[in-house]
């Protein structure tokens, strides 16, 4: 489940890690309001509007905007509030704004100069551990550093049984070139961060930039932070987080009808009871020179009602051209599914969609008999091959 950069910044806060203060505004009139009391809190006159958004690179659409006086705050909030945004992290449309946040000014004149860098906590899958993934070169997408810069980016792998040690994240401010009160507080924020994203049952936290201040002061200037779905059961503060609105539509209601649905970009439906064979299944549409569409597995306790539902969650899609539906009934019998089918194809009405049809497993040779005699324009498939052979020949 991914955040606002204000709640992630929240629950950074919670864990004593210094963040850039901030004030969500859902107008033009709160925006005001929030800058005002951000004033007399810290003293700044100068404000950064923030639009609010799951995608990254907002700098780069005219989401992230500097407003020197009220007036600026007002114009500019505005101005984003409303917009569609538009950046390399999201389709052509963009993402609708909501509300933005409102920031204190953190690059103040000093006797120093500042210095950003870029700071991310992620699971390795490759070891099974956590890492610290950091960069001098903050403020830039990580990607391109990675490209050109390769050796400007470090990495710290964290052990499971000790947690993150000292002197680990000592060498975490060595390595990104700090020396005194800067070093003993990248070293403490390092801390903080770590325990933030174990406690919160994260996925992802990703600090770009992270910011050492004219005065060495060392804070979080932004929050890209992704919680684990698994565990929102016990994180229920984090679970009432979740913003429908930047979600996509199809998938936040297939969640509600218990469907494991993720929208692809393919022109294959996909149907299966499983994860494993849900892959596998894309897999083979993929070899019959298709693209999957979707991943829906509707698990091991699909009925006819459950069947006819992921049906329509499907047919949403504009882009499907076919639906392949292959069901290994173990637990699930073949039949319910195949009635599934049936029943929804005759709700709906006129399918103009090739459909085809694998069932193995309980009572496989009932559901055959059921498709075939229902007089329905379905296909079906007893093999793998099969399968994807029908599916190659209604995509010629």
């Amino acid at each position: 489940m991914n955040l606002h950069e204000y709640q992630g910044k929240e629950i950074l806060a919670s864990f004593g890690v210094r963040i850039q203060r901030g004030i969500v505004a859902h107008n033009a009139q709160e925006a005001v309001t929030a800058a005002k009391q951000l004033t007399q809190e810290t003293g700044t006159g100068w404000h950064v509007i923030k639009a609010q958004v799951h995608a990254g690179g907002r700098g780069k659409g005219g989401g992230v905007k500097l407003a020197k006086n009220l007036n600026e705050v007002e114009e500019i909030a505005g101005n984003i509030i409303g917009m569609n945004l538009i950046t390399p992290q999201t389709s052509a449309e963009g993402k609708k704004v909501h509300q933005v946040l409102v920031a204190e000014d953190v690059y103040y004149p000093g006797e120093s100069e500042t210095s950003e860098f870029y700071m991310s906590v992620l699971l390795n899958r490759a070891t099974g551990r956590n890492m610290i993934m950091y960069s001098t070169e903050g403020g830039m997408d990580i990607e391109e550093v990675a490209e050109k810069t390769p050796h400007l980016i470090f990495t710290e792998e964290i052990d499971p049984a000790t947690g993150l040690l000292g002197f680990q994240a000592r060498k975490i401010a060595f390595n990104l070139g700090l020396s005194g009160l800067a070093f003993k507080e990248m070293t403490k924020f390092v801390a903080s961060l770590y325990k933030a994203y174990v406690e919160s049952d994260s996925s992802m936290f990703e600090i770009n930039p992270v910011l050492k201040t004219s005065d060495n002061k060392i804070m979080a200037v932004d929050a890209k932070v992704s919680i684990d779905d698994n565990a929102l059961y016990r994180r229920k503060q984090y679970a009432e987080m979740r913003d429908l609105r930047e979600e996509n539509p199809i998938e936040v209601e297939a969640g509600a009808l218990g469907l494991n649905y993720v929208d692809l970009d393919g022109n294959v439906g996909c149907m299966v009871n499983g994860a494993g064979l849900a892959m596998a299944t894309m897999d083979l549409i993929k070899q019959a020179g298709g693209e999957p569409a979707n991943f829906l597995d509707v698990g091991g306790t699909a009925d006819a009602a459950r069947v006819e539902a992921a049906f329509k969650i499907i047919l949403k899609d504009p882009a499907v051209k076919a639906i392949l539906i292959n069901i290994f009934g173990g637990i699930v019998r073949c039949d319910r599914v195949a009635q599934g089918v049936i029943d929804a194809y005759k709700n709906m009405g006129t399918i103009n969609v090739p459909i085809i049809v694998r069932l193995q497993g309980t009572n496989a040779d009932i559901a055959k008999e059921l498709i075939d005699n229902s007089g329905l324009d379905v296909q079906s498939a007893v093999q793998f091959q099969e399968a994807a052979d029908k599916v190659k020949e209604v995509l010629a």
